[in-house]
């Protein structure tokens, strides 16, 4: 059994991120099923997410078709893919269904349910818009709504100050390690989910 560093009696609210807790991603099996070879995926992959622009994109300061006309400057090669990939991203979603029911039976014992996510407005409607947990949540901030993104300090503090939260009676859930570190640095609880574990994630709330 998990056990938590910090005292699960005093915790009144549980705060998650929203791709790699609520959501797994499948984006190298989607280049997989539309035959493009990894290697390309993998290019295409790290010029989106592991960029500066990926990160205005989450932040809402670009537009996706700027982050994709942005791309397809800087690779060429890549433009066909990356267009499908990014036209077709709804594809890249998996939804947890057991960590949905889970998210139920917490929300029925009184705890408060709240997201911090990064991600961009289109993106996050698209993937999350038609999911449960959207119509349990008491509180959502998305990064592309204060246009700053985790793990800035800001962010953690425009949830708090938003929703009144009292950070020592609050848990954050997040598959970054550095995203954790930036909630613990302004006073909240925070657990670590390694490698996307669906099954670690769950864990944890049974606890709960």
């Amino acid at each position: 059994m998990v056990s938590f560093d910090f005292d699960v009696k005093k915790i009144k609210n549980l705060v998650f991120d929203v791709g790699g807790i609520l959501l797994g991603y499948r984006w190298e099996d989607m280049f997989k099923d539309h035959g493009t070879d990894r290697e390309k995926a993998l290019r295409i992959g790290r010029g989106l997410f592991d960029s500066e622009d990926w990160t205005l994109y989450d932040s809402g300061i670009i537009s996706t078709k700027e982050l994709i006309d942005r791309f397809c400057i800087k690779y060429p090669d890549l433009e066909e893919e990356a267009r499908w990939f990014l036209n077709n991203a709804i594809l890249m979603r998996v939804p947890r269904e057991k960590v949905y029911e889970e998210l139920k039976i917490i929300k029925e014992k009184g705890y408060k349910i709240y997201l911090l996510s990064n991600y961009s407005q289109e993106l996050f409607e698209l993937h999350t818009s038609d999911l449960p947990f959207r119509k349990i949540t008491d509180g959502e901030l998305v990064s592309y709504m204060v246009k700053t993104v985790k793990p800035n300090r800001e962010i953690y503090e425009i949830l708090r100050d938003r929703f009144s939260l009292n950070p020592i009676e609050s848990v954050f859930f997040d598959d970054r390690e550095d995203n954790v570190n930036g909630a613990i640095a302004c006073g909240f609880n925070g657990v670590h989910i390694k490698d996307q574990s669906e099954e670690l994630l769950l864990e944890y709330l049974r606890q709960f």
